[in-house]
């Protein structure tokens, strides 16, 4: 089995978020994935089959938006955004280990991200907007 670098698992996972969180292709999304993939979230339902069964239950307007991503490696840490049609976003740590080429098992560190008016740091907590929870996001300008 060839040894992968950091950058080609950092470049796999963004991918295979890209292609089942946003593009909802699961056709193509499941190559990402290990038959035999591990979730232990509180969130999620065990398995592949656990994650997919969650996307494919949450509108089709969410999206994810991948932020910081580091590798080091067989993990891959990634800083995003998610959108789950939810009433607040969630803000997400996702750490995964990558096993021959696929997805192997992932952790994830949720919180729910706040407003402007809910910051105490008067920073937003991903990227430079902050959320409204109307679905609109504001800038730091506005």
């Amino acid at each position: 089995m060839p040894k992968t670098t950091p950058e080609q698992n950092k470049a796999l996972v963004l991918e295979a978020f890209d292609k089942l969180f946003n593009k909802r292709d699961y056709a193509a999304a499941v190559r990402f994935w290990s038959p035999d993939y591990i979730q232990p979230s509180a969130h999620i339902a065990p398995g592949r089959e656990g994650l997919f069964n969650l996307i494919k239950s949450i509108p089709l307007t969410s999206k994810c938006e991948a932020g910081a991503i580091r590798g080091r490696g067989r993990f891959v840490i990634i800083h995003g955004f998610s959108d789950f049609g939810a009433p607040v976003n969630w803000i997400a740590a996702d750490i995964v280990r990558i096993e021959a080429g696929k997805l192997a098992e992932h952790w994830d560190v949720i919180q729910d991200e706040a407003t402007k008016e809910q910051s105490k740091s008067g920073a937003p907590m991903f990227g430079t907007t902050f959320p409204t929870y109307a679905g609109k996001r504001i800038s730091l300008d506005g």
